[in-house]
């Protein structure tokens, strides 16, 4: 029987993994897997349990908010072999599932790694730490962070907008030299965000046009640093309407970047502390975490590739299987 490693976050959202535990790991138990269950106890205690022993299976399965999901990442990127990861969505916001169309019904995400296949998706490298969907700098990007998890279990994503709301009087700008696929860009922004994802704090439209989640490639957004409360309020509504002209924003595609400021600009990794730097480098991963999802068209496109190029086969009931060593196919 194949060995499942359940790490769950038992404090993300509203606790609600504590309804549902006894029926997941059911789930995971009529699906072929010998589940052990493992609940953190404090920051980077997944992590930690991960990189121990993560690779000794044959799954792995976690759940919480985008924090927990950065853990296990951040620990996986440190085995030697590509293990599949499936993600139980708890948190507040949950930008990654809704990027990925991972269901919020906790047993309809575990059915779905059951019955899921392969997909293989980006991850960032900032400085030499790991993250799985965003880095970021400016306004709010410290909301999620700084916002207690108190209020995060009482109101939700709601929370986070209140918070948000507090500081758009404090908005200001940070002076940028910005260098990616031999252009160079400068300039003060309020805003830089480096992404793999169409969800940012729960707010879907920023960045959803063009994104693909496997092909090596960062989808960029810098606001420009508004003059006055007038084009501020501007930029926001554009925003909104994901109407990103070159007035207010830079946009562009790349699978590497670098940012250099004259003072120390604090950044943000997956909705967590990134550190301040005056220096960063931002660097794709191409495909580096291999996800267990719902058959999709994202899933689809990808499988249809791999199988062209002979890295996969199908299996009788439809599922596609990546081929380690060509020998295992010969007869």
């Amino acid at each position: 029987m194949k060995k499942l490693l359940f790490v769950f976050n038992p404090h993300a959202g509203k606790g609600q993994i504590k309804d549902n535990l006894c029926d997941i790991v059911d789930i995971f138990t009529k699906g072929g897997y010998e589940v052990v269950t493992y609940p953190t106890q404090a920051k980077l205690d997944g992590y930690n349990k991960l990189c121990k022993c993560g690779q000794d299976y044959d799954m792995i399965v976690t759940s919480g908010g985008d924090g927990t999901l950065s853990e296990a990442v951040k620990a996986m990127m440190t085995f030697d072999k590509k293990i599949p990861l499936g993600y139980i969505p708890a948190g507040s916001t949950n930008d990654c599932a809704q990027s990925l169309s991972i269901p919020k019904k906790m047993l309809d995400a575990a059915r779905e790694i059951v019955d899921g296949v392969y997909f293989d998706y980006d991850v960032g490298k900032f400085n030499g730490q790991y993250f799985v969907y965003v880095a970021g700098f400016g306004a709010f990007t410290d909301v999620s962070y700084e916002t207690s998890q108190t209020m995060k279990n009482k109101f939700g994503h709601a929370a986070y907008v209140a918070e948000g709301i507090k500081r758009l009087s404090k908005i200001t700008g940070q002076q940028m030299r910005v260098e990616h696929d031999g252009e160079v860009i400068e300039g003060s922004f309020i805003l830089g965000l480096i992404s793999n994802t169409i969800s940012v704090g729960g707010m879907k439209k920023l960045i959803a046009s063009g994104v693909c989640f496997d092909d090596g490639l960062f989808e960029a957004v810098l606001v420009k640093t508004p003059k006055n409360a007038i084009e501020l309020s501007n930029t926001i509504n554009e925003a909104v309407l994901n109407k990103l002209n070159d007035k207010h924003f830079v946009t562009f595609k790349t699978s590497r970047v670098t940012f250099t400021s004259e003072n120390e600009v604090p950044w943000t990794l997956d909705g967590e502390s990134g550190g301040k730097h005056t220096y960063v480098e931002i660097e794709n991963c191409k495909q580096a975490i291999r996800f267990k999802l719902k058959p999709n068209d994202i899933t689809a496109e990808q499988t249809a590739v791999q199988c062209s190029a002979g890295d996969m086969i199908m299996t009788e009931d439809g599922h596609p299987v990546v081929i380690e060593d060509q020998s295992e196919i010969e007869d």
